[in-house]
């Protein structure tokens, strides 16, 4: 993948940070975006920091592609996690998780379609939830943006399509402890999967460099979850009792 430049959202962290780092294993320049000033990168990347709750926040990031090859790979990947729910709804974090999880994905894939002129295949991956195959109520904002997200991702690669930008979408389950979850339910959690596994990111990393490699594919969502929501669990997974 020579001559070509990866964007990767939350490239500093977490899953994002293994998505970046296994891109320029594969030969891609990779911008990796991050929130704040001192968030750390892989090394190779090039850091761009960025709110994504501002409207400016395509812009600044596409700024950082200057000098670099064209721009093939946009990979939406940071997201707001925060709680609210039924009895807790929460209008202030119903409006920032739409501005960062669906509405930041939608301006920057606008800002990609705007600098691609058909020549080439050019992908946008964006990271989902496995719990909008099986949803439950928990975390209530979070998963509404999640399932708007799930709706861009089918509208842009039919609006996309003719100019040969795919659009697709990946919906990991858990990969990592999530914030108030105890260690022990974590692990449970995991080996309670049908397929007795968890997800890790490297499931992720597989998925992406299939979606590059496939260049027929658009408008599809690969749900990696070891089989978890064939469970219909009724509660995030924090909130069920250890088996």
């Amino acid at each position: 993948m020579e001559g070509r430049t990866a964007i990767v959202t939350g490239g500093g962290k977490r899953v994002g940070a293994e998505i970046v780092a296994a891109l320029l294993v594969d030969g891609w320049h990779v911008i990796a975006h991050v929130h704040h000033e001192d968030d750390k990168v892989p090394d190779g990347a090039v850091k761009v920091v960025a709110d994504l709750a501002e409207c400016d926040c395509a812009d600044r990031i596409f700024a950082a592609a200057q000098g670099l090859p064209p721009v093939r790979l946009l990979v939406n990947n940071a997201a707001r996690f925060a709680w609210d729910g039924f009895g807790e709804f929460s209008p202030s974090e119903f409006d920032a998780h739409m501005a960062v999880n669906v509405r930041a994905p939608a301006l920057l894939i606008e800002r990609l379609a705007a600098s691609h002129f058909g020549t080439g295949d050019v992908l946008v991956v964006n990271l989902l939830d496995a719990k909008l195959v099986a949803p439950n109520p928990d975390y209530l904002s979070y998963t509404l943006s999640k399932q708007a997200l799930a709706g861009l991702t089918e509208i842009a690669a039919r609006g996309l399509a003719a100019r040969r930008i795919r659009v697709n979408a990946i919906a990991p389950g858990l990969m990592f402890q999530s914030s108030g979850q105890s260690a022990e339910n974590f692990e449970a959690m995991h080996a309670s999967n049908p397929l007795g596994r968890g997800v890790e990111p490297h499931d992720i990393v597989a998925a992406i460099r299939y979606l590059v490699a496939a260049p027929s594919v658009t408008g599809e969502t690969i749900v990696i979850d070891s089989g978890h929501s064939f469970l219909g669990r009724e509660r995030d997974v924090q909130f069920l009792e250890t088996p």
